[in-house]
């Protein structure tokens, strides 16, 4: 299926400094100069996660790595968020208003994305995010995406009455695998396409992702048909008043068989083909907020299940 070949794509998303203290000039007090005390860095005292780096000796992670980690010291590290970081977040959230995923955005929008996305990989609060496994557990919303590939999918949700719900990818790090899925609304039912994958560890940033099967949900009719006053489709907004005693009648059918429907399993599509892989950069990684970096070049920008960052 079409869809199922956009979805497959999504899984270039995964699915996966210190700052130099500088100290001001002293300040004058007439004829003697009183040195100003560097005020603390509210970071310091912010609540933080910890997390412990088992270092490996991997041709791909460098033996530079091995000498600063101790060639196979676990080592443990901090991982805070400082106030300018939260503030780029929540501007590069804001920065997604109105573009549809991407789908949407302008030039003008895209680079301002691109600007605020540079400056938080600066920030990254965790170099080696394949070694915080913790962090990447649970499900991820794709909040922004630059792939050409997943917008024919993202445009399915501009036609009458069909829209993409949600696009998710959930990773357990205990089991090494990832799902991603795709969530469609309509008035007469809702129904979701997903792809399973396994992904092993390359690199302190990168990950290889092969996929297993796909995924197509039993769709979940709706019992109450819920029929707009009207739609907009090509930019005209068409009046749908005169349907409404039809689309009564397929309400009736519609609640008749339900049951029948939603009592069926999904139907799974094994995925045997070798090259049916790919691998996944990820730039920025926190509590709420990931970048990646997919194989074609483009970003993805996801937002932990639950956080505040969804609201804005």
């Amino acid at each position: 299926m079409a869809s199922l070949s956009h979805l497959n794509n999504l899984l270039c998303v995964p699915p996966l400094n210190s700052s130099a203290s500088v100290s001001r000039p002293p300040r004058s007090l007439g004829n003697w100069t009183k040195p100003v005390r560097r005020p603390r860095m509210v970071a310091e005292s912010a609540t933080s996660a910890w997390r412990v780096r088992a270092v490996t000796s991997e041709d791909e992670w460098g033996t530079e790595k091995e000498e600063a980690y101790g060639g196979g010291v676990a080592v443990e590290e901090k991982v805070a968020t400082e106030p300018e970081t939260e503030n780029l977040k929540k501007a590069l959230v804001g920065s997604f208003y109105g573009t549809n995923r991407g789908l949407k955005a302008t030039s003008e929008t895209r680079a301002e994305i691109v600007e605020l996305i540079t400056q938080l990989e600066a920030k990254n609060p965790t170099p080696a995010p394949t070694d915080a496994l913790t962090l990447l557990n649970g499900k991820w919303i794709l909040a922004y995406t630059s792939f050409a590939g997943l917008f024919p999918l993202l445009s399915r949700g501009t036609l009458p009455l069909v829209k993409v719900e949600e696009i998710s990818q959930t990773i357990d790090s205990q089991n090494f695998t990832v799902q991603n899925s795709v969530q469609f609304a309509s008035p007469l039912a809702t129904t979701s396409i997903s792809t399973n994958a396994k992904f092993d560890v390359r690199s302190p940033k990168r990950v290889q992702i092969k996929f297993e099967e796909g995924i197509i949900g039993t769709p979940q009719l709706t019992d109450s048909l819920e029929i707009p006053e009207n739609v907009e489709f090509l930019g005209q907004k068409i009046d749908l008043t005169p349907f409404k005693g039809i689309l009564t009648s397929v309400q009736d059918t519609a609640s008749s068989v339900v049951k029948t429907i939603s009592s069926q399993p999904p139907l799974k599509i094994p995925i045997s083909n070798t090259n049916a892989q790919s691998w996944l950069l990820t730039t920025y990684l926190d509590q709420e907020l990931r970048i990646s970096r997919g194989d074609a070049g483009s970003v993805f920008v996801l937002i932990k299940e639950g956080s505040s960052l969804l609201t804005i």
